[in-house]
């Protein structure tokens, strides 16, 4: 599979509008990344087949420094635990929009704990926290649709 501009442009697009905070493609010749957080969106994308100068204007130059902050965050964050979502759905934070959130950053949680709810063809499933712990981030914004496997929190665990 290989992405000409006009799909990876509209990939960011898609990716922007849908909330998502990550999209990872990857082909056994062709990985593609877009991350955003509601700040500028990056993307990653390394090609290791050999291409024509013409084929791949300066994209090089501004890949390099991303790839080296990537790997600095991912060592920064390796000891921490990462709630996942088991399905695609709606999370959500509390359990209506009158009730407080089921943990804020910062709040120490045990396995079993509901930490969220992710609303899948109008079933509400609770989603329960696989270990003890400090809430470090929430990953998510209320009410985005998130993707199955797709990080919802960070927990440093006790």
């Amino acid at each position: 599979m290989s992405m000409d501009i006009k799909q990876i442009q509209d990939l960011i697009k898609f990716v922007a509008k849908s909330g998502v905070n990550e999209v990872s493609i990857e082909e056994k010749d062709f990985k593609i990344t877009i991350k955003t957080n509601q700040e500028p969106t990056y993307v990653t994308a390394t090609v290791p087949t050999p291409l024509p100068a013409a084929a791949q204007p300066a994209p090089a130059a501004v890949t390099a420094p991303q790839v080296v902050a990537e790997k600095a965050e991912v060592a920064d964050s390796s000891k921490y635990v990462t709630v996942k979502s088991p399905m695609i759905g709606t999370f959500y934070r509390s359990s209506s929009p009158d009730k407080p959130s089921f943990v804020n950053v910062g709040d120490e949680i045990t396995a079993g704990q509901v930490v969220c709810i992710v609303e899948a063809m109008k079933l509400f499933n609770e989603i329960e926290s696989e270990v003890s712990g400090k809430i470090v981030k929430i990953l998510v914004e209320n009410a985005q649709p998130v993707e199955y496997d797709q990080p919802l929190f960070l927990v440093e665990p006790n």
